[in-house]
């Protein structure tokens, strides 16, 4: 077992390169994975194999194929018996055994990159009898690793940011790259970082990537973007490494390390007088090397000014200078003050020795423009009394051109604040006068406004409010304050209050109101008590009032003020008389007319509408009574023969009308329709039809006709239809002749009807009805 060790060996010792160990005796017992031995005996157990894993270099070039090793085990006597079988990752394909030798050899090139270690399978078999002599035994094929990778930045540029004026070392960003050899074995993996662009502002750490800064005072406004090419190389740097490089791109943020500074410290400014308050004027700027809220700048007007201000654009960083107080050319025209910027956010570490202010001098010229005219006050507000006459004077407004040259102006009201035309103004000097009277209590002021216009230029205008309040004159006598609905009782007793009056004065005395009641004349029923508080009593002077006597009482109530002229009025307050109950509750009264109403008492606004309903009942009844028409009865006799008529209401057609009946039924009554009826009409009232007897053939008509006649008479219930007509057919022989009027020469008048009385019992009632009836009578 030992030789066959040795043999082992000495067949893995060509496999030297390839292997992890060294080849040295002892490491022997490593080679195989048995431990190192401490100086003591060891003892072997027995094992049919002779190997344990094998090394291959990875990236084979040759033409051949790449040996591996070789199995081999102490059953294998040389005689060809022994078969050797693979079987796992790659076998048959990436590796191939011969099965008589044991020897391995790889068919293709391998890359550790793609896979690091094959597990494979061997076993021993008898080639007669396929028997296994060695049991299945796991072994492995290890890719040995070379430098054939470089290293490699996941990005090709990389952005990184550090604040200017940075100490030297401080740290920007960190690259690293990746090497996909094998770390663990050799330097083919090991990285060194060297920095090949950017020098001297900046380096890299060689061992981790990372960039810092190398030179002191960088400063952002002299240069601001720096790219820096980094590269990493394997082997440890060392001459035949490979490398990778990549670019970084470094950008020196922003300190507020500049002072704003003027670039010029004159500045000039011209302003127009009519800049309204609150208007930029101009504008100046200071320049910031600085970048975002390190270049925010701040202006401000050294010891502040009454006429400007200044104020910062945050989005120009310029200042603008603003007006505080109007401008007046005639007054000032020139002004100078200085201004002072500086920096709004200011970092302590750069202001020491430096001063983030500067100091500009701003000079401002006003020049003149064309004013519009200035009244002298603003708005006027004048009285007058309301008892002034037309043409009278009411006040004065006076305006003046601001310009030097004082140029006139003429004045007018805005008739649109005028529409009475009260008012005018002389257009010279500006007096108002009054046009109409005034009257305070239509309108206590009047509200109009002055236009001043400059007479060479009238686009230059100026309007200003007069407030003109009329003054009140004591020229309205006083009134009752309401109308007063005054009862007094019949039973009522003397001295007993029934009403308290007030008064109302459209005047307004500077003093208030104070008014006198009394009464006229001397009155024995009642009296009046003046309070001295603008009221007054109306007391009762007796008792027993009666309304068949008396049944309203007229009071004349004299009512005064006490403003000068003294104005007074005569109201009447009317009392009426009525039936009171024993706790003074008014019952009845008797009806009154107020003969001092000014409208219509509620009695007589209906009496006027009962009036008028009767009118038109009247017209109404008149127009029914014309439109009625009276209808006369068709037949005048002293029998009363109304039920043998029925009225279809409806007129016929004439002779001409051939649906109404149908004459060929007498010609042919074998024909005639049993059920058949009036085709045109439908009577008021139907009867069950009767069937007659038939009619024999070669009757004669006159024959047909009495059968018929006699038939219905004897009927009680035919009613005699207006089918008389169909009996117009005359037959042969008749001593009747034809029943047609249109044959007949004569007029009615001349128409004699005796014969009717010897036609027989069948004509009996017609007979009757014409030859007992009145010469005079309409047919």
């Amino acid at each position: 077992m030992i030789s066959n060790q040795a043999l082992l060996l000495l067949m893995l010792s060509n496999l030297w390169p390839s292997m992890a160990l060294p080849f040295m005796p002892g490491n022997i017992g490593n080679l195989f994975g048995m431990p190192e031995s401490d100086g003591r005996i060891l003892q072997r157990s027995k094992r049919g194999w002779m190997w344990n894993q094998f090394f291959l270099l990875e990236e084979y070039t040759g033409n051949d194929h790449q040996y591996v090793g070789k199995l081999h085990t102490n059953v294998d006597k040389g005689d060809g018996n022994v078969k050797y079988v693979l079987t796992g990752e790659g076998a048959g394909t990436l590796f191939l055994i011969d099965e008589k030798s044991g020897d391995i050899h790889a068919t293709k090139r391998l890359d550790r990159e793609e896979k690091a270690m094959y597990t494979l399978h061997a076993k021993v078999l008898n080639r007669n009898t396929n028997e296994e002599l060695e049991p299945d035994t796991e072994f492995n094929i290890k890719i040995h690793d070379i430098n054939d990778n470089a290293p490699k930045f996941a990005k090709e540029i990389y952005f990184a940011s550090v604040p200017e004026m940075s100490e030297v070392g401080t740290s920007v960003a960190t690259v690293t790259a990746t090497d996909a050899d094998d770390q663990t074995y050799g330097n083919s993996a090991k990285l060194v970082y060297s920095i090949l662009q950017g020098q001297p502002y900046f380096s890299v750490d060689s061992e981790n990537g990372t960039i810092k800064t190398a030179l002191p005072g960088m400063d952002r406004e002299v240069k601001e973007n720096y790219q820096v090419v980094i590269q990493a190389k394997d082997m440890a740097g060392q001459m035949g490494g490979l490398s990778g490089t990549t670019t970084v791109s470094i950008t020196l943020s922003d300190v507020n390390d500049s002072p704003p500074r003027f670039a010029i410290h004159s500045f000039r400014v011209t302003a127009v007088e009519s800049t309204e308050i609150g208007g930029a004027i101009g504008r100046i700027k200071a320049d910031d090397p600085d970048v975002g809220h390190n270049a925010e700048m701040e202006y401000s007007i050294v010891g502040g000014h009454d006429t400007f201000n200044i104020i910062t654009d945050q989005i120009t960083q310029e200042g603008i200078i603003i007006i505080k107080k109007a401008l007046d050319y005639e007054s000032k025209r020139d002004y100078e003050f200085r201004v002072e910027v500086r920096n709004t956010y200011l970092d302590a570490r750069f202001i020491h020795g430096v001063q983030f202010k500067d100091y500009a001098t701003v000079k401002v010229t006003v020049e003149d423009v064309d004013e519009p005219p200035v009244f002298t006050r603003n708005p006027y507000i004048i009285e007058v009394h309301e008892d002034t006459a037309a043409g009278s004077f009411v006040g004065v407004v006076m305006a003046r051109d601001p310009d030097a040259d004082n140029k006139p102006v003429k004045y007018s009201i805005d008739r649109h604040t005028d529409l009475e035309r009260l008012f005018n103004v002389d257009s010279v000097n500006g007096t108002i006068t009054t046009l109409k009277a005034l009257d305070r209590e239509m309108s206590k002021w009047h509200n109009i406004s002055v236009v001043a216009t400059e007479n060479s230029n009238p686009r230059q205008t100026t309007r200003v409010p007069v407030f003109i309040k009329v003054l009140d004159v004591n020229d309205n006598a006083p009134e009752f304050a309401m109308s007063y609905d005054t009862f007094v009782c019949e039973n009522v007793k003397a001295g007993q209050l029934i009403q308290t009056i007030s008064a109302v004065d459209t005047d307004e005395p500077l003093v208030g109101h104070k008014f006198v009641f009394s009464m006229s004349g001397g009155n024995p029923n009642f009296t009046i008590v003046d309070k001295e508080d603008n009221t007054a009593n109306i007391v009762t002077r007796r008792g027993g009032f009666s309304r068949r006597e008396m049944s309203m009482y007229f009071l004349p109530v004299v009512i005064s003020d006490n403003d000068y002229p003294i104005q007074s009025s005569t109201s009447t307050l009317i009392v009426r008389v009525c039936a009171c109950d024993s706790r003074g509750n008014m019952q009845s009264c008797n009806p009154e007319v107020l003969p001092f109403s000014d409208g219509l008492t509620t009695g007589a606004l209906v009496a006027i509408l009962l009036c008028v309903i009767i009118l038109l009942m009247i017209v109404v009844l008149f127009a029914a009574l014309r439109r009625q028409r009276k209808k006369e009865p068709l037949i005048i006799s002293k029998e009363d023969v109304r039920d043998n008529v029925v009225s279809y209401n409806d007129e016929g057609g004439g002779e001409e009308d051939t649906q109404a009946f149908d004459i060929g039924t007498l010609r042919n009554p074998e024909v005639m329709d049993a059920n058949k009826l009036r085709r045109d009409i439908i009577p008021e009232m139907l009867f069950p039809f009767r069937r007659t007897s038939p009619i024999k053939d070669n009757t004669d008509v006159r024959d047909f006709i009495n059968g018929r006649l006699q038939e219905n008479d004897s009927d009680p219930t035919a009613p005699p239809y207006d089918s008389l007509a169909t009996y117009a057919y005359e037959g042969s022989g008749s001593l009747a002749e034809s029943l047609s009027s249109l044959e007949s020469a004569a007029t009615e008048g001349d128409q004699e009807y005796d014969f009717l009385s010897n036609w027989g019992p069948q004509f009996k009632k017609l007979a009757e009805m014409y030859i007992g009836r009145s010469p005079d009578r309409e047919t």
